[in-house]
């Protein structure tokens, strides 16, 4: 039942809604491209697309079914079903404080591009070199960085403070669809330009003599982490589900518009990149060094670039928001704080927590731990430990632990819907996806090579 006064999300596309806003973000418009760019384009479009079915959908359909049948945040959520699990709720709450530590930071970095974009001093922006350069300087810059991810938090803040109903839910409402138009013109636009059908090519036509063992490690670990399972975002998010919302469905919508994403993404990218001449292999580099060159080429550049990095903005918000609030609701239920005031916590604590995380690049570069910057630390600790580790327990918990009534009675909507493959979706539980997330972990700390 869920608690009174609690909030509940208005209907099935809100659910839709607010999930894939939680889903998609800077992994599927950043971070996607430029891996698949290194592994072969639509030889690791395919293998992504089986590890989504593979290890997405039964992991996400896990969540689902204990953050609704909870009601509660991740750590209440797993105190309530077996209290000796609880430290598995709170490596959630750790894991979105990490993060919200440096995504906070990169998140700035958009602002500053849109507003460059905006007043046409990304003409300057000349080439690949420049562009290094100007980057460099910006980030390492004590202050500007740091106003950057002061507003973005601030931002992030209006919408939780608003509550899940009138911030989380409209803002997803608004975002995503607003997100889907504006991906769906620039990669219009970049299909368009001379050359781009080399990219499409490229994208879309499988190169399998590139494909290796990472190729399906890097795979499997975008997949995962594009969805943001093993985080709780998707625990809290699905704790304000009614007993109405199709957990099936949703998950499959989810993991639809999620992939979606992706493959817009390298649909603006990659033709881009063939009409300039770029490899498609640049790397994280390719969004705030490459592109900003490339929309100089464009008739009406700054117009492309601003609709691009505001594109950026729009991913980095949707995924702020779902870390947030795992925070805030941890704060607001499970600490008796007020929701406005487990917000400001939340948004005090992780601000100050990403302006270290900005001067570390710079100021404070010398400070290290165990030789990387607090930037690096934080992105290390969190993608190589915190969240393989969330998600291979979390696999384990509902596989093993979980009363399996309670799994089938979610799953199958309290018996309205049939669950077929319910059998297979125990066996991947308990055995393929904590092998595939033992494997992604180990090879990550460099204590397994292929």
């Amino acid at each position: 039942m869920v608690e009174k006064n609690r909030a509940t999300l208005g209907g099935r596309l809100s659910a839709v809604l607010v999930a894939a806003g939680s889903a998609v973000g800077l992994g599927n418009i950043w971070r996607f491209p430029y891996i698949a760019g290194e592994n072969g384009g639509g030889a690791f479009l395919i293998i992504y697309i089986g590890c989504i079915l593979l290890l997405g959908i039964p992991v996400l359909l896990s969540e689902f079914a204990i953050g609704r049948h909870t009601h509660k945040n991740s750590v209440g959520a797993y105190r309530s079903l077996s209290k000796p699990w609880t430290p598995l709720g709170y490596n959630s709450v750790i894991s979105s404080l990490l993060i919200l530590g440096f995504y906070f930071v990169v998140s700035g970095w958009t602002l500053e591009y849109f507003t460059t974009s905006v007043s046409g001093a990304i003409a300057e922006f000349t080439s690949s070199a420049v562009n290094a350069e100007k980057f460099t300087a910006f980030t390492t810059n004590p202050l500007r960085p740091i106003i950057c991810t002061i507003l973005f938090a601030l931002l992030t803040h209006i919408v939780i403070a608003l509550g899940v109903q009138k911030g989380i839910e409209r803002s997803s409402k608004l975002l995503m669809p607003v997100l889907f138009v504006m991906l769906i013109v620039l990669a219009v636009r970049s299909i368009m330009m001379p050359n781009g059908v080399d990219g499409l090519r490229f994208f879309f036509s499988p190169d399998f003599s590139k494909v290796t063992g990472k190729t399906f490690l890097d795979a499997m670990g975008q997949a995962f982490f594009s969805l943001s399972i093993g985080l709780g975002c998707m625990i809290t998010y699905s704790s304000y589900f009614n007993d109405r919302t199709n957990l099936q469905k949703t998950a499959y919508n989810v993991i639809a518009l999620d992939t979606l994403v992706a493959v817009l993404s390298g649909m603006v990218i990659f033709p881009a990149v063939f009409s300039v001449g770029i490899e498609p292999t640049a790397g994280p580099s390719l969004v705030f060094v490459t592109l900003p060159s490339i929309f100089n080429t464009m008739t009406f550049g700054p117009l492309w670039s601003a609709l691009f990095f505001l594109l950026l903005i729009l991913a980095a918000l949707t995924s702020t928001i779902s870390l947030h609030e795992v925070l805030t609701a941890y704060l607001h239920e499970e600490r008796n704080l007020s929701r406005t005031k487990a917000a400001w916590v939340v948004t005090i604590v992780t601000t100050l927590l990403a302006c270290a995380s900005s001067l570390s690049l710079g100021a404070w570069s010398d400070f290290r731990i165990c030789g990387l910057n607090l930037f690096d630390s934080l992105d290390f600790v969190t993608a190589n430990i915190l969240l393989p580790l969330g998600g291979f327990f979390t696999s384990i918990f509902a596989g093993w632990v979980l009363n399996r009534s309670i799994l089938r009675d979610e799953v199958s909507d309290h018996g309205s819907m049939k669950c077929r493959l319910f059998g297979l979706l125990v066996m991947l539980l308990r055995y393929v996806c904590p092998a595939l997330l033992l494997w992604i972990f180990l090879y990550n700390l460099g204590l397994f090579r292929l």
